[in-house]
Order: C-alpha cells, then sequence, then structure tokens
C-alpha cells in the first residue's frame, strides 16, 4: 500500500507538506555548551546541559591573601604551569574553614588569565552535581580552551556513591583525563568522608583494612593535598593590616588590633573569612566603599 502511495503522483505533494511540518514542530536540538564569552561558568546538568557564563567572579586578589603563603606559592605554581599548557596536578585544598581555600582558588585563577588574558576557563560544579563530572568532561574534552573544574566544598556522606564516580574521573577510566581540564576541590575534611563513616566501614566489613581504603583512596587521586590550618593572633592582624592597607582605611594600627580582637573575640574564632567580614564592617562604618 505504502508503495502504491508513493507511485501516485498526486499523494506527493501531501506527503512533502507532512514532511515539513513534522520538521517544523520537532524540538531544535540543544546547542553545543561553549566556553566563548566569559572566563568562569557554572555547569548545570539539568534539564538541559549547559554552561551559564559568570561575567565576573568574585574573587580577592591573590596579594590579599595572608598568612597562606606556601599553600598560596603551591597552588599558583600549579595553576599558571596548567595555563601554560605544561604538566599539572588534581589539587585538594582541605582543613580549617574560613582559611581562604575557595578564594585562594579563585585567585589562582584570575592571576592565570592576568599573564594570559583568557588562557583558562573557571568552571564550578556544584556537590550536589558531581555524579555528572563524566558528562561535564566529555563538553570539555570537545573544547580547544584550558578548563579548571572546581567543586567548593565538597564532601560524601554514609550512603553516598558519588565519590565512586568521582574516583574514576580523577583516575581517568579508559578514556584517560582530558589533557586540558585539571580538576580543583576544597573541603573541610582531610579524606572527604566523615570519620564515623570511615569508622563504621572498619568495624562491619568483613575485611576491614580494604574497606577503609576503599573510602580514603579518593583522596589519593589528587596529585596535590594542600592542608590549611587555624591562625594564630598575628597571622589574624597580618590579614587586617593587608586589607587596611589596600582599601586606604583611616585607623592606626593600635585601634585596628584592639578592634579586630573585640571582634574574633564575638565571632569565636579567627581566620580568613573573620578578618574579612571585620574589615568588610569597619570600612562601612569609617564610610570607605569596600569592591563588591
Amino acid at each position: 500500500m505504502a508503495d502504491a502511495a508513493l507511485s501516485d503522483p498526486a499523494l506527493l505533494p501531501v506527503l512533502t507538506r507532512i514532511a515539513e511540518a513534522l520538521e517544523r514542530i520537532a524540538p531544535v536540538p540543544p546547542a553545543r555548551p561553549s566556553l566563548a564569552g566569559a572566563d568562569a561558568f557554572v555547569w548545570h546538568p539539568h534539564p538541559i546541559p549547559r554552561l551559564a557564563p559568570v561575567p565576573r567572579v568574585a574573587a580577592v586578589d591573590i596579594v590579599l591573601l595572608k598568612g597562606v603563603e606556601r599553600q598560596k606559592a603551591i597552588l599558583l605554581e600549579n595553576t599558571l604551569r596548567f595555563a601554560r599548557g605544561l604538566p599539572a596536578n588534581n589539587a585538594m585544598l582541605w582543613g580549617a574553614r574560613g582559611m581562604g581555600k575557595s578564594s585562594l582558588v579563585k585567585a589562582a585563577h584570575a592571576a592565570a588569565n592576568a599573564e594570559a588574558p583568557g588562557s583558562l576557563a573557571l568552571i564550578e560544579i556544584h556537590r550536589e552535581d558531581i555524579r555528572t563530572l563524566p558528562e561535564l568532561l566529555n563538553v570539555l574534552r570537545a573544547q580547544d580552551r584550558r578548563c579548571l573544574v572546581f567543586c567548593d566544598d565538597l564532601s560524601f556522606e554514609r550512603e553516598d556513591a558519588d565519590y565512586k564516580a568521582l574516583k574514576s574521573v580523577l583516575d581517568g577510566g579508559i578514556e584517560g583525563r582530558p589533557a586540558n581540564v585539571l580538576f580543583y576541590a576544597t573541603s573541610n575534611r582531610r579524606h572527604l568522608m566523615p570519620r564515623d563513616m570511615i569508622e563504621n566501614e572498619r568495624s562491619t566489613a568483613i575485611n576491614p583494612g580494604e574497606a577503609v581504603e576503599e573510602k580514603v583512596s579518593l583522596s589519593d587521586r589528587f596529585g596535590l593535598w594542600i592542608g590549611f590550618h587555624n591562625c594564630d593572633q598575628d597571622t589574624f592582624f597580618a590579614m587586617i593590616e593587608g586589607y587596611a592597607a589596600a582599601f586606604g582605611l583611616p585607623i592606626g594600627q593600635e585601634d585596628l588590633h584592639r578592634e579586630a580582637v573585640e571582634w574574633s573575640v564575638t565571632r569565636g574564632g579567627r581566620s580568613g573569612r573573620v578578618a574579612w567580614q571585620f574589615v568588610q564592617d569597619l570600612a562601612g562604618r569609617l564610610g570607605v566603599k569596600m569592591p563588591a
């Protein structure tokens, strides 16, 4: 019957109009995510995979990050090496909260692009989307630009199997990690998992040693482990003095230190984040505008 219909010249215009109508109502294939037009992007895997450009990254100038000189030197060298097309390592920044881990990643990215504008794209992937990391890497594999994939506050809880997907990605799997992609993560936990989760594996597994190794081996996939620790008072003072000088705050050192100590006591500790929050409050009281 179909052959007969096709052989009838009168039916051909009808079939042509039907085919054209179907083409018009068919959904347009999604455009392949692009790295054009910005230096930073956020990965959104659903409902349609896309890289949302970030017009302006909330980054602190790397020279203002005080008290983490060794960590800064290590990460900056690794990032610049990668941006220049040389071998570099995935990096895990772990340790005390508020000590500038994520700020350092963004500052190192900015420093690399200051040296060679547009050389390095920063791609943020949210913790809840980490299982889509292989899909993101497939997108980035086809790009000419070098990409720094960044996951802030990465950790895994009990019964969370996403760490297995991340292990495979960091090892490269059968395809290998794309040569134009590097992965940075920050975490308050050295092994990305709570201690009770590791201890539970040790107590319930048939072979405790193997079970623990399975859990903690994820962090071994990072070539660089960079630790951050709570700062002492001298380091805290160096942080606020650096900010105060950079932003021209009209206050003497003695008053600056006295107010900073009072602020840190009310916050229950000292850290880079506490120092930044204090300087913002102080600038507001002094009527000095701060960068957004």
